[in-house]
């Protein structure tokens, strides 16, 4: 975070500015609300294309365990695996037929590749597009088994030079699989090097498994991912899925990493290695700090299996799951208290999909199970309120209508509160709001936003979609029994812009006005995960940091309040453009400081008062404050995020055009100018 000092809100240059509007705003410390869960800032993860496998996981190849066969043939036309791309695959050294892959002698999978050896000839695979860097040096190992007269060397090769490699001798292969070593360092900067397993002498030999990393990696996870993650002190992270965990067996990832079977992922399409599964998990947010979040596979999954994940986690040895776990290496209970049962249940994409009325029982049966385990788990159930329903055109499958009715059959959240409450602690929700689109209830579809919408519109969108939650819920209040003696706050455990420009500050706003409206209803809004951590950066395959969106995130992690309290004003925000009803609120969110969006919080001392201030249009405004409830002491702090222009981006190796500047106050003025398109979070002491 840089620091700049900076003369009192000064305007932004390069933007045009039209006439300032006076708008006023109090804020009363004397009026609170319920803490900001430290949670509502966390993470999701899931296994889709590289945002796991190769955005936090070191593993530098592709299909180590080979799921694919090795062949000079390129792979015919299949289905997409996501934003990653088609794996790089496995070719032969020498002819063709010197590579067989051998069903009946595989290591990992279903089999593994067969070298046919030819005296001096090099036979054996390579895999190219690797990305080294001079001086670097890699690790890994490689599983062999073989013929005595079978003499096999693993090179990483860099250049075209015979020179530009570096060559590693296995020992003496034998007829059982086993490990060798690997340790490499680089000597030029390379994004196409390539690793060859190869062979001479009489005989065959077999690869089982074959693995390589930067010798800097962090338990198996990337160093500099792991960093730039760390800095947004999430609270919680949400993994393995997503609906990748519908058709996931938790028990594939577990164990020796290199014996752990790769399988394909029906829900994205993809092989996944399982490299990275629950230990690897619970390392990693160990890493970061931060809450483990495991969802079970309520999907092909059952009740039993769900149970016996729990025990893995959090039994003790003596358990038969806990002994397991003790066996990898991990004796000590990992204590997991947030569990979600399934994703996402109500969709017509999820593999397992049942009516509501069964998916209860279903529901229940799992919380029971897991529960008899241990009973002082927070189990997360699969909801959907009407919003999610219409958008994602559910109600219509389900019931006809595009809007369902509550607690009708395509109402799922009514479903789950109203049969499940007492199996249930929170109730996952999921929003996504898309790019210059939205749901016309009328056609039943989604459609182009009209031409000509103010921008204000486009950032208002996920805060748009954190208000209309907020509102089905007091209609669940009135409607199911025994709701407000036992709440069930809301994780959101998936939530973002899609469609926007990719590491832009465009999202920027719009991200921070969702924050503030989750703080509104911080009773409400216990937990959220953002969809993706890894979309908080911008990376490259050797090097990340935190993209605008990321910075967001960390300001407001960092430096806002913990106690929310009241924000009045009198410009109040317009109405809803179009009618009410699913995705569509009957109260616009934000607070009545229109076009600006206010919130404001102590800290959990009560010594420091917060006022963060969105100004999602492309004109400066004026803001007079007025503070009740508490005095202010002494000299503040301002942090601001406002670029030049709404384009602004971060991309890694460039120089960044968007930064946090922090600015020292003598006072917290009575009225300020707010940057256009910015984010500014006020910090002054109070007494």
């Amino acid at each position: 975070m840089s620091k700049r000092i900076l003369f009192p809100m000064l305007f932004l240059t390069g933007v045009a500015v039209a006439q300032v509007q006076s708008v006023g705003a109090t804020i009363d410390a004397g009026k609170t609300r319920a803490p900001i869960s430290k949670y509502v800032y966390g993470q999701f993860i899931e296994h889709i294309a590289g945002t796991i496998n190769s955005g936090i996981w070191a593993e530098m190849l592709d299909d180590r365990k080979f799921y694919y066969p090795v062949t000079s043939q390129a792979p015919a036309p299949g289905p997409a695996q996501g934003r990653r791309g088609p794996l790089r695959r496995w070719t032969p050294m020498g002819p063709d037929d010197a590579v067989v892959m051998d069903g009946k002698r595989p290591y990992a999978g279903e089999h593994a590749p067969l070298v046919k050896l030819s005296g001096a000839e090099a036979r054996g695979i390579q895999q190219a597009g690797l990305a080294v860097r001079k001086g670097k040096a890699y690790t890994g190992r490689v599983v062999l088994a073989g013929d005595a007269g079978a003499k096999v060397a693993v090179s990483l090769v860099w250049g075209m030079n015979p020179n530009e490699r570096q060559t590693v001798a296995a020992g003496r292969l034998g007829t059982s699989y086993a490990k060798f070593p690997l340790s490499f360092q680089a000597q030029a900067d390379s994004d196409n090097a390539r690793l060859e397993i190869a062979g001479t002498g009489v005989g065959t030999f077999h690869i089982g498994a074959v693995s390589l990393m930067p010798a800097s990696h962090d338990h198996g996870f990337r160093p500099e991912v792991i960093a730039a993650l760390k800095q947004l002190r999430s609270g919680v992270y949400r993994f393995p899925g997503g609906n990748f965990v519908s058709a996931h067996e938790w028990r594939d990832a577990i164990g020796d990493p290199d014996q752990r079977p790769p399988r394909m992922d029906p829900a994205w399409n993809a092989v996944q290695p399982n490299d990275v599964g629950t230990d690897e998990f619970m390392t990693l947010c160990r890493l970061l700090d931060v809450e483990p979040y495991i969802t079970v596979n309520a999907g092909f999954g059952d009740a039993r299996s769900a149970g016996d994940y729990v025990e893995y986690a959090n039994g003790s040895a003596t358990t038969p799951m806990g002994r397991l776990r003790a066996a990898n290496g991990h004796p000590e209970p990992y204590g997991v208290k947030f569990w979600g049962i399934g994703n996402e249940m109500w969709g017509d994409w999820s593999f397992g999909v049942m009516p509501l009325a069964q998916f209860e029982l279903k529901h229940n049966l799992f919380a029971q199970a897991m529960r008899r385990v241990d009973p002082t788990i927070k189990l997360i159930a699969s909801g959907a309120m009407p919003d999610a329903m219409t958008g994602s055109k559910q109600a219509k499958r389900i019931s006809g209508k595009v809007v369902p009715d509550y607690l009708s059959p395509a109402d799922w959240s009514g479903g789950m509160l109203a049969h499940c409450l007492e199996n249930m602690d929170l109730i996952s929700e999921h929003f996504y709001s898309y790019n210059n689109q939205r749901f016309d209830i009328e056609k039943g579809e989604r459609v182009s936003v009209d031409a000509g919408t103010p921008l204000v519109e486009w950032e208002r969108a996920p805060a748009t979609q954190v208000r209309v939650k907020y509102e089905h819920y007091q209609e669940y209040l009135a409607r199911i029994p025994g709701l407000a003696a036992k709440p069930v706050p809301i994780s959101l455990d998936e939530w973002a812009y899609t469609g926007a420009p990719p590491n832009g500050y465009k999202v920027v706003p719009a991200y921070a006005w969702a924050f503030h409206e989750m703080f509104r209803h911080s009773d409400l809004y216990q937990m959220a995960g953002f969809t993706f951590a890894t979309s908080l950066l911008s990376a490259n395959r050797t090097e990340a940091v935190l993209n605008p969106a990321g910075l967001m995130f960390k300001l407001y992690r960092d430096h806002f309040g913990t106690i929310p309290v009241e924000v009045s004003g009198n410009s109040p925000q317009p109405a809803p453009k179009y009618a009410a009803g699913g995705d569509q609120p009957k109260v616009n969110p934000g607070s009545d400081t229109y076009p600006l969006d206010v919130a404001a919080a102590l800290s959990a001392d009560r010594r420091v008062l917060t006022v963060a201030v969105v100004n999602p249009t492309e004109t400066e405004q004026q803001l007079q404050l007025s503070i009740r409830g508490v005095e202010l002491s002494g000299k503040g702090r301002l942090w601001r995020m406002a670029p030049a222009s709404i384009n602004a981006s971060i991309v890694v190796g460039q120089k960044p055009g968007v930064e946090v500047e922090e600015q020292a106050l003598e006072s917290l003025p009575g009225t300020v100018k707010i940057a256009p398109i910015s984010v500014s979070i006020y910090e002054f002491p109070a007494k």
